[in-house]
């Protein structure tokens, strides 16, 4: 798994699915991480974001929680239980921040968690980290 490539000015990229149903989110999501000179791959639902993980295999995820289809939850459940995408980071990116939520998502196996409204530096700053935490 991973497709990190080297840009010209020598910063390593990644591949990162974007998947959530508000375009608004979405956009933004986008934009930052482009900006950060990631390639990034998008999906306006989970079961659209579980179909392309597969096919693709990115470096990392980035779900909403709640999206048509199937839950970023479910996705996360799927690709965990598949060895080709099992070791795949995960951020879920969701407006559900009761404590429980937070560590239902833990428990399912995400690698980090980030509540809406959100700083587009601060998820940039948990890829970065989550993808550092993952290359070891």
């Amino acid at each position: 798994m991973g497709r990190k490539t080297e840009r010209a000015q020598g910063v390593a990229v990644a591949t990162v699915l974007v998947a959530d149903d508000d375009p608004d989110v979405r956009d933004v999501v986008v934009f930052k991480l482009e900006q950060s000179g990631h390639d990034v791959l998008v999906a306006e639902d989970g079961g659209a974001a579980l179909d392309l993980a597969r096919r693709a295999c990115p470096d990392l995820a980035v779900l909403d929680v709640m999206m048509p289809r199937m839950t970023g939850l479910d996705v996360c459940r799927e690709l965990r239980a598949d060895p080709a995408t099992s070791g795949m980071p995960i951020i879920l990116l969701t407006a559900r921040a009761q404590e429980g939520d937070i560590e239902t998502g833990f428990a399912w196996g995400v690698d980090d968690y980030l509540t809406k409204p959100f700083s587009p530096r601060e998820l940039d700053s948990r890829v970065r980290a989550v993808l550092a935490r993952s290359a070891r």
